[in-house]
């Protein structure tokens, strides 16, 4: 009996930060870039550039920074205005 050697556990894809200034960050995913604007998504302003480049897509278009505790979706990062934040 042959055993497959495959790699096992969760699938993840290049995704990296690729610019942060002091209005937001640029995230590349997928041959796109995409913004993300402390005013939309404010969880990343006062974070050091570390926590803001560990960045994992766990699924296709779902990011999580584990330093920082903060999960997206494409679609929310994509248009923000229709996933506003609960609490701010």
């Amino acid at each position: 009996m042959r055993l497959n050697s495959a790699m096992h556990g969760s699938p993840t894809s290049d995704v990296e930060v690729t610019n942060v200034s002091g209005h937001g960050l640029w995230l590349l995913t997928d041959g796109r870039e995409l913004f993300l604007a402390y005013d939309d998504f404010p969880w990343f302003r006062e974070a050091s550039i570390g926590q803001v480049t560990e960045v994992k897509e766990v699924r296709p278009g779902h990011f999580r920074w584990p330093q920082l505790d903060v999960d997206l979706d494409i679609k929310s990062i994509e248009d923000p205005e229709r996933y506003p934040l609960v609490a701010r």
